[in-house]
């Protein structure tokens, strides 16, 4: 059963020719940008895509989300150019998530993975480096080609820097060009390079295994990844013990459960409480 606020967030798409396509499969949430041609994203789009993931947050049945394209070309094309010229402007209103819904979504400690169905450019590009794990097509491309238009890739100016190497991050922002997914893979920004009829598949295999795993875990993960990003080795370390979700996990049932179950050599059965 949907829970209540998944099935505000799909009338809202309903209404709006659904520009994204949301699908749950027990406690995984599947979200697919479908705006043909290239599956560009305006203001209205970005504004659901937030909503739906702010859902997804604050949804205690969900677990993980993927987000993927429709269609085998384009992953998404980012920013809808053809809005830009209609008068949308680059400071406006993208939601609670900022641009695409994730960029900068607070509080956001489920795993997110990117299955990348084809061209990842732009903001379409951003998008996918705020997933957590990203899986792509073997004839997928990116780009950064904001530079040609006369703006700045905002998102992966402050983000792809801390993804690869800083001069790589500079000049793929500065000049524009064109990443295959075999220089991807070599820089570490893709976790695995999947042919494009197993893609999907393979997300799932590896949601479904997060999925069943101690999830308050994954919640204290992220969130000290995040908290610590720009701070030193040491004082990391306070800032770990200060944070709520990783005393959950010194506190939790699921804690005695993984030592009991090591000792007596069973699978644990998570509680996540």
């Amino acid at each position: 059963m949907l829970s209540t606020l998944l099935y505000i967030t799909l009338k809202k798409l309903d209404k709006m020719n659904n520009p994204i396509k949301i699908n749950k499969n027990g406690s995984i949430l599947e979200v697919t940008i479908d705006r043909p041609k290239a599956n560009a994203i305006d203001q209205k789009t970005s504004i659901i895509l937030g909503e739906t993931f702010a859902n997804f947050r604050d949804d205690p049945e969900l677990k993980v989300a993927i987000i993927t394209g429709e269609g085998e070309k384009f992953f998404s094309a980012g920013w809808d150019l053809k809005a830009v010229s209609e008068g949308e402007q680059a400071d406006a209103d993208y939601g609670v998530g900022g641009f695409g819904g994730l960029q900068e979504l607070p509080n956001l400690n489920k795993p997110i993975i990117a299955a990348v169905n084809g061209i990842a450019c732009g903001g379409g590009f951003e998008i996918m480096i705020s997933a957590d794990i990203i899986l792509a097509v073997d004839y997928a491309t990116f780009a950064l080609p904001e530079i040609n238009v006369g703006v700045i890739a905002d998102a992966a100016t402050i983000k792809l820097r801390r993804r690869i190497p800083y001069h790589i991050a500079v000049e793929f922002l500065m000049t524009g060009r064109w990443m295959d997914t075999k220089e991807a893979k070599h820089w570490g920004l893709i976790n695995e390079i999947v042919e494009s009829k197993n893609l999907l598949n393979r997300a799932r295999e590896i949601a479904n295994q997060i999925s069943n795993g101690p999830n308050l875990i994954y919640s204290s993960i992220k969130e000290v990844l995040r908290e610590t990003e720009n701070e030193k080795e040491l004082p990391s370390f306070k800032i770990l013990r200060s944070l709520d979700t990783v005393k959950k996990v010194y506190e939790s049932e699921d804690l005695k459960e993984g030592a009991s179950s090591f000792v007596k050599k069973t699978d644990p059965k998570w509680k996540n409480k």
